[in-house]
C-alpha cells in the first residue's frame, strides 16, 4: 500500500467546499490501497460564518488522528494580529492596520516560514522525519501549500503533486493588479519547477495553468457529490406545504442574484396568496442581501430565511427537505454545489443562460479569462445530461417557470426530479482515478 501526504489548509469539520476534496481522499483513498496523511490546520465552528476561518484553535498543541482511512494531523491555528483584531473589534475598524498587517504576511511567507498557514509545514516536516511517504499532494488554495509541498519534495526526496481547485495566475481578480499578476506568474513558476505531476478539476482549467507549467503530465480529477448524500436523503420527502428554493454557499459579483429577488417579488405580487420560501444555507453576503431585500424588496421580507454555515452531512438533509435548488450560472466552469444537487436529488433551477443584465455583470466581474475551445455553459451541459432540472434563459423566461413550477407544486405538493446518469459524478469514483495515479508514480 503506498502512503500519501495530503497538505490541505480547508479540511473538516470546517465548512467549505475546498475542504471537502481532500475530506473525500482522506475517506475513500484506502478502499484503493493509497494510505492518506493529512496535514491540516484545527478548525472550531464557533461563528458559523466567515470568521471561523481566522478563529483560534482548540489548542497550543499539534493532535494526531488515527482511523482505518488514515492519519489526520490538525496543527495549532493562533490568528496574527490583524485577524485577532478583526475578531475583537469587527471587520469595520481597524481596516488600514488590518491590511498592513495581512499583506506582509502574503509578502513575506513566500521568504521565510512564518504566518499561521506554516505550521503545516513544520508538522509535515516532523513527520516525515521519522515516517516514509512514497508521494505529496498539496491542494491549493491557498497556493502558499505548493512551496511547502515543494520544500519538503527537495528534502526528503519524495515526489509531488500541486493539485488546483482554481487556477492561480490566471485568476481575473489578482490580473486587474499588474503587480500582483506578476508576482503570482513568477512564484507559481518557481514553486512547481519540481512538480512530478498537476491535478485539477477541469479541462478549461487545465487549459488555463498549463499556460504557465509546462512539460509536466496534467490529470483532470473533477469534484463530486458524496456517496453517502444519495443514502442519507432518500428518505426525506419534500416539503409540501411552501414551494421552497434553497441557495447554498457563495453569490459572487457576477452572480444576478438582485435579479432572482426582483422576480420571486414580482411573481409574489401577481399571486399574493402564493406559499413560496427562499432558503439561504452558508452564504457570504448576510448582510448585504438583508438590507437589499428590506429597502428594494420589502414585500417579501417575510419569505426569506437565512442560515449560518452548516456541516456538509447536516446541511444536504436540510437542502434535501427543499422542492428546489437555486444555480447561478458559472458559465466556464463548474462550480461545486451543482454536484450536491444532483446528489439529493431535488430538481436544479439555473439562473440564467441568456440574461442581459446577467452578462453584464458577467463582463464586469466575472474571474477566469474566456476560450473558445472549450464549453461556456458546463452546468447547462451537466443538466440536460442528467435530466436534473430547468434553465431559466432570462428574468422573464424564470417567471415563465416560477408559475409552471407552483401550479405542479399545488397540485401534487412536490417538484419532481427526474435525475439520472450521476454515478461517475461522485467523489468516490474520481478518488478511484487519483488512486490509479498515486501508484504509478
Amino acid at each position: 500500500m503506498k502512503k500519501l501526504l495530503i497538505l490541505a489548509y480547508d479540511f473538516p469539520p470546517y465548512v467549505s467546499v475546498g475542504g471537502l476534496r481532500p475530506y473525500a481522499w482522506y475517506k475513500y483513498l484506502h478502499e484503493f490501497d493509497v494510505f492518506p496523511v493529512v496535514v491540516t490546520r484545527q478548525w472550531d465552528n464557533k461563528y458559523g460564518n466567515k470568521l471561523d476561518y481566522i478563529a483560534p484553535g482548540e489548542t497550543k498543541n499539534t493532535i494526531i488522528e488515527n482511523s482505518e482511512n488514515g492519519i489526520i494531523i490538525r496543527t495549532p491555528y493562533k490568528p496574527n494580529l490583524a485577524n485577532r483584531l478583526m475578531l475583537k473589534y469587527g471587520e469595520n475598524k481597524f481596516k488600514f492596520v488590518r491590511k498592513i498587517i495581512s499583506a506582509y504576511y502574503e509578502f513575506f511567507q513566500w521568504f521565510f516560514l512564518i504566518g499561521p498557514k506554516s505550521e503545516l509545514y513544520f508538522a509535515a516536516n516532523e513527520y516525515l522525519k521519522t515516517n516514509k511517504v512514497d508521494v505529496i499532494i498539496a491542494t491549493g488554495d491557498p497556493f502558499i501549500l505548493f512551496k511547502y509541498a515543494s520544500k519538503l519534495s527537495n528534502i526528503y526526496n519524495i515526489p509531488w503533486i500541486a493539485d488546483y481547485r482554481d487556477p492561480w495566475t490566471q485568476n481575473k481578480n489578482n490580473s486587474r493588479n499588474v503587480f500582483i499578476e506578476l508576482w503570482n506568474m513568477f512564484f507559481e513558476k518557481r514553486t512547481l519547477f519540481n512538480v512530478n505531476s498537476t491535478l485539477t478539476v477541469s479541462d478549461f482549467f487545465k487549459l488555463k495553468i498549463s499556460e504557465i507549467i509546462k512539460n509536466k503530465p496534467f490529470y483532470i480529477i473533477p469534484n463530486g457529490y458524496n456517496p453517502e448524500a444519495l443514502i442519507n436523503s432518500q428518505n426525506i420527502l419534500q416539503n409540501n406545504k411552501v414551494l421552497s428554493i434553497a441557495f447554498v454557499g457563495t453569490i459572487y459579483n457576477w452572480h444576478p442574484i438582485r435579479s432572482f429577488i426582483s422576480v420571486i417579488s414580482n411573481f409574489l405580487n401577481k399571486n399574493p396568496s402564493a406559499k413560496l420560501q427562499l432558503n439561504f444555507y452558508g452564504i457570504n453576503i448576510t448582510s448585504e442581501l438583508s438590507e437589499m431585500v428590506s429597502t428594494e424588496f420589502p414585500n417579501i421580507e417575510q419569505n426569506i430565511n437565512i442560515y449560518p454555515n452548516t456541516p456538509n452531512n447536516v446541511l444536504l438533509q436540510e437542502l434535501a427537505k427543499n422542492n428546489l435548488m437555486l444555480l447561478f450560472n458559472y458559465y466556464s466552469f463548474m462550480g461545486t454545489k451543482i454536484y450536491d444537487y444532483l446528489a439529493i436529488k431535488r430538481a436544479i433551477l439555473l439562473c440564467y443562460s441568456n440574461d442581459k443584465e446577467a452578462l453584464q455583470l458577467k463582463e464586469k466581474y466575472y474571474n477566469i479569462e474566456k476560450e473558445d475551445e472549450y464549453s461556456h455553459h458546463l452546468q447547462e451541459d451537466l443538466i440536460k445530461e442528467t435530466n436534473s432540472g430547468y434553465i431559466a434563459q432570462d428574468s422573464e423566461h424564470l417567471l415563465i417557470l416560477l408559475e409552471k413550477l407552483y401550479k405542479e407544486f399545488t397540485e401534487t405538493g412536490q417538484i419532481k426530479c427526474n435525475t439520472k446518469n450521476i454515478e461517475k459524478y461522485s467523489r468516490k469514483y474520481q478518488t478511484e482515478k487519483l488512486a490509479e495515479i498515486i501508484k504509478n508514480i
